[in-house]
């Protein structure tokens, strides 16, 4: 293989290795002036693609100075929120309602303080047995989900097939296990026994078992295309072992957009101080209300979709560095190693790329939003020919966007163009190398969430018995439980996205070699290369069937 590789790298000056190659260019042409052009199937037409190295301009800069004005002006007008706050908000219950005066007079009560005091002294004296119980169990799973991670990549590394199969049928005894405890449970226990009658957790248990054996038709139907699955997760989990500092830097970004956020958040509680304290008049009765200064609510809307644009802005900001990272440990030789790869693809979605990162941010938050609007309406159920037809065209107009954007910010932090043009070329990069520009394998990602799950519902299956044995916190073990399993799952969720991140990556590092004529991985042709087969040769006695 390795000889293989050398001899399908070119030897022209055009050639890739070389850092002052340009990022896009066209083979010098040898036709004469007056002759035809070339047929549209000669692949030498087509820009060469490669990795770019070299210095970056800036792209999409429109977006990213329209992003950090929007960012300006939430914390300039934060800010102003937390000069401009009224005190009197605190002290609302001590003004009273004067008829002299028709307006609002400061009193003394101080019923509210102690009231509250009192709801503090009871919650906390309470449940602080729970307390107790829920910190130091999400803290010890806080401090378990590193080790787990690295225990699971490691094992995807190396037993990848042994651990998908291991899995299968835990998909589905899980939820049998969870199925037939609750139902034998509520049998038991008298107070839920009254709250639910018997036939409906018959229907409720005959629902579930149908939800089951429809996963287990999907798992019928999909079989062929498993063992194709381990072996492209097995591909991605030895690239990501090779960058570890991934998982340094990914949750780096994370904690940086929590730091984000706490201002936010500490201006939208100032928002509320903003306004006055004024007469009400409800059933011929006056009393005094708080009234918000009309420009508040324009404030929280400003704040809140700063948030979510910056949330979308991290996510694809995570995509680039992974993809930039993995890009770079793909087209280096055997016999050397990239240096400096994630601070340089830290550098580019931060710096040159930055407009194209807020853009495609800008533009998921943007479908997301529309997506839940039209998914409201459709719960209205709102009446009409005309509604119907104008969600179908919403939702084909999402599902486009959704398709150019699949591999658009992995296109980008390889090439640093910008968007419009990392879509187009993605786009033309797959189709004429007869490649799917819809997804790599979807099972793959089914399979990662699955294992996740399955590894989180043990740990709480675990957690749960340790604090029925050694705590006496009742009812409330459940609990417990269930959070410490909604943490799991969320770090090894965040595991998953990153090694599906890295499987996208690698695929389109795959079809830029195939667009070239290269190997610079041979192992990875060697999986990928069986996927273009196993979509274009399906075996006819294999049976056909949609992934949900």
């Amino acid at each position: 293989m390795g000889s293989a590789k050398k001899a399908n790298k070119p030897t022209s000056p055009y050639d890739s290795s070389s850092p002052s190659q340009p990022l896009l260019f066209k083979p010098p042409s040898t036709e004469e002036p007056n002759q035809p052009d070339q047929p549209e199937s000669d692949p030498t037409q087509y820009l060469q693609i490669s990795y770019n190295y070299g210095p970056r301009p800036f792209k999409d800069l429109p977006f990213l100075i329209l992003f950090v004005l929007v960012v300006l002006c939430t914390f300039g007008f934060g800010i102003f929120c937390v000069f401009h706050k009224n005190p009197n908000y605190s002290n609302l219950s001590s003004y009273k309602y004067d008829l002299n005066s028709t307006s609002c007079v400061k009193g003394s009560n101080f019923n509210g303080f102690y009231e509250s005091r009192f709801d503090f002294y009871v919650l906390s004296s309470s449940g602080s047995g729970f307390l107790k119980s829920l910190i130091w169990t999400l803290v010890v799973t806080l401090i378990l989900s590193v080790p787990i991670c690295f225990l699971l990549l490691l094992l995807l590394k190396h037993y990848t097939k042994q651990i998908v199969y291991v899995s299968l049928p835990f998909f589905i005894v899980i939820p049998i296990f969870f199925n037939v405890y609750w139902f034998v449970a509520c049998t038991v226990s008298s107070s839920c026994t009254d709250a639910f009658p018997l036939v409906y957790r018959i229907l409720v248990f005959v629902f579930v078992f149908l939800i089951i054996g429809i996963i287990v038709w999907i798992f019928v139907a999909n079989w062929h295309r498993i063992e194709l699955t381990v072996m492209i997760i097995g591909v991605a989990s030895d690239a990501l072992s090779k960058n570890l500092g991934l998982f340094v830097v990914i949750p780096l970004l994370t904690l940086g957009l929590v730091a984000y956020y706490v201002p936010i958040v500490v201006f939208l509680v100032f928002g509320r101080l903003n306004g006055k304290i004024v007469p009400k008049e409800s059933n011929g009765e006056y009393r005094c209300a708080w009234k918000q200064d009309s420009w508040v609510p324009a404030y929280y809307t400003l704040a809140i979709l700063t948030m979510l644009w910056s949330l979308t802005v991290l996510v694809e900001a995570q995509v680039y560095v992974i993809s930039g990272t993995i890009a770079q440990w793909y087209f280096t030789g055997e016999d050397s190693k990239p240096r400096r790869s994630i601070r340089s693809s830290l550098r580019n979605a931060f710096g040159p790329s930055s407009g194209t990162v807020c853009l495609s941010g800008l533009l998921i938050c943007v479908v997301r939003f529309v997506r839940a609007v039209v998914d409201s309406a459709r719960q209205e159920d709102i009446p009409g020919m005309v509604n119907f037809v104008l969600r179908c065209c919403v939702n084909a107009l999402l599902s486009a966007v959704d398709f150019l954007n699949k591999f658009t910010i992995n296109f980008a932090a390889i090439t640093g163009e910008a968007y419009c043009t990392s879509a187009r070329m993605t786009y033309e990069l797959l189709k004429r190398n007869l490649l799917s520009a819809v997804f790599v394998e979807t099972v793959s990602t089914r399979l990662l969430a699955g294992i996740a799950f399955i590894l989180s519902s043990i740990y709480a299956i675990v957690v749960c018995a340790i604090l029925k044995g050694a705590s006496n916190i009742g009812f409330y073990s459940y609990v417990v439980a269930v959070l410490a399993w909604v943490l799991l799952i969320i770090v090894l969720g965040s595991f998953v996205h990153v090694l599906d991140n890295v499987i996208e990556t690698v695929y389109i590092c795959y079809a830029v070699d195939r667009d070239r004529g290269e190997v610079y991985k041979p192992e990875v042709h060697e999986v990928y290369a069986l996927l273009t087969s196993s979509r274009n040769h399906r075996s006819p006695t294999a049976p056909t069937a949609p992934l949900v």
